[in-house]
């Protein structure tokens, strides 16, 4: 493990850890060509479009299941 090799990471608070997971997270995606897309996902996401595009009336509007998960919340909150 990496960890290993850097012990002072073990030391780190779990907040610090979380700045970190996100700078390290931030440096990769600035780098997108460094990660070519897999051909399973290629192939998935054909699958997907060609799915939509025959069947269209089955897509849910981000906008629709993020009502729903806030109205869920309120639920469960009360």
């Amino acid at each position: 493990m990496i960890a290993e090799k850097i012990p002072e990471l073990k030391r780190l608070s779990v907040d610090e850890k979380l700045i970190l997971v996100r700078e390290l997270w931030d440096e990769l995606a600035a780098q997108p060509n460094a990660f070519p897309p897999r051909e399973d996902h290629i192939k998935l996401l054909r699958e997907r479009l060609e799915h939509y595009r025959q069947h269209p009336r089955d897509t849910i509007a981000w906008e629709e299941i993020k009502a729903r998960i806030l109205a869920s919340r309120s639920v469960v909150e009360v």
